[in-house]
């Protein structure tokens, strides 16, 4: 997909790529230059609850598991 720059340094996000990311009026965009290469990423207005549910079932459990064990190790028990 391409899109043109304005003279005023605007530039339209194609439709498809809006419904795919989820991207609204009052979205917040980070654009990370790279060489000569820039990415565009909308970031959500609440990153708590975007990153609600991202995990992998069972992971707290067990990274605690592991710490107690790290814990054990280093206690010499």
């Amino acid at each position: 997909m391409r899109t043109k720059m304005t003279k005023r340094g605007q530039v339209s996000v194609p439709s498809e790529v809006r419904k795919k990311l989820k991207i609204g009026p009052n979205t917040t965009l980070e654009w990370v230059v790279e060489g000569n290469t820039a990415r565009v990423i909308p970031l959500p207005s609440d990153p708590v609850s975007a990153f609600r549910g991202s995990g992998t079932k069972g992971m707290v459990k067990r990274l605690l598991r592991e710490r107690q064990r790290d814990r054990q190790r280093e206690n010499g028990s």
